[in-house]
């Protein structure tokens, strides 16, 4: 599974991240990394093939490190990432998996159309775009929202398609919108069997809080 070298790998990589985002409000903190790296474990260990967990594990604690949401921009965080790289003990065939994932792994509003081509990159892909959904997608979209100063609804704003990256991260949407530019459509993105069917209960979950959500806002509820 994971060497005792690797665990203390792994132990340095969890004190960085945690200090670079622990004090973070958008929904992008230490506990979205944590619940990342302990879905994508649940997903891994289900998998019918061969995981390298340490890849996993290590793609998943770092994944939002180079986040261009997260930095002055998509190369800074590129540097920051790489950087962290070469001061821990790892083979440049590890260095190059993990960098991959993480380069390669967000949304970008559907403008990333790359696939994974790693079991290990597709794992953590499902267990990220899984804490955009469900319950927990629902508070993060909020709190990224009020960080933001964006409204959580207005009626005359409709929802945006065929979004170009800046379009997507220009702030011109409402918590709500997001539901319908991103969370809902993330179902059909997951990879692997275990993620299609956490996906499939969040997504229910979203759809069903829309619902009421609606009723309130007109006053029927």
């Amino acid at each position: 599974m994971v060497s005792g070298h690797q665990k203390q790998i792994l132990k340095q990589t969890e004190e960085y991240v945690y200090d670079l985002l622990k004090d973070d409000a958008s929904g992008h903190d230490w506990w979205h990394i944590d619940r990342v790296r302990n879905v994508a474990k649940t997903i891994a260990i289900q998998e019918t093939e061969e995981v390298n967990f340490f890849i996993c594990e290590m793609a998943a604690l770092l994944h939002d490190v180079a986040d261009g949401k997260l930095n002055k921009s998509e190369a800074a965080g590129e540097e920051k990432i790489r950087n962290w790289l070469k001061t821990i003990e790892l083979e440049e065939q590890e260095r190059m998996a993990i960098l991959d994932i993480i380069l390669h792994l967000s949304y970008k509003g559907g403008t990333n159309k790359k696939r994974l081509s790693s079991l290990e990159g597709k794992i953590v892909q499902d267990a990220d775009r899984l804490d955009a959904m469900g319950a927990v997608g629902i508070a993060r979209t909020m709190a990224y929202t009020g960080a933001h100063g964006r409204l959580i609804h207005h009626p005359d704003l409709l929802p945006r398609e065929n979004l170009t990256l800046e379009q997507y991260r220009s702030g011109e949407d409402t918590g709500i919108m997001h539901f319908y530019e991103k969370l809902l459509k993330l179902k059909s993105t997951m990879n692997t069997s275990v993620g299609k069917k956490m996906a499939s209960h969040r997504h229910i979950y979203m759809e069903n809080y829309l619902k009421e959500f609606f009723q309130e806002w007109e006053g029927d509820r």
